[in-house]
């Protein structure tokens, strides 16, 4: 599938939004609770649950993480295939 560059590169270009991939590539899926008292608790980030929520729609719009429900959570996962797509012209 080809992803949207662009898209990627924007979403990697914040700080932000590049530790909660680092988080969510050491884990196998995480709530956006859990993913949220990480952040917090390892990294000392003053961020809302709402604010890591909008840096996940931006990731999730570049489809560098997937969600699904499971009960009553959503589960967010690290989508590595982006990535991939992205350095294939360049790394290989």
């Amino acid at each position: 599938m080809n992803w949207d560059k662009d898209a990627v590169f924007k979403a990697l270009a914040d700080s932000t939004r590049r530790l909660i991939l680092d988080e969510l590539a050491e884990c196998e899926e995480m709530t956006l609770y859990e993913l949220t008292v990480r952040l917090l608790m390892k990294h000392e980030l003053s961020i809302s649950r709402q604010g890591i929520a909008k840096h996940l729609s931006v990731l999730e719009g570049a489809g560098l993480v997937l969600s699904q429900r499971k009960g009553k959570y959503r589960v967010i996962f690290f989508n590595k295939e982006p990535l991939k797509d992205l350095l294939k012209g360049w790394v290989e």
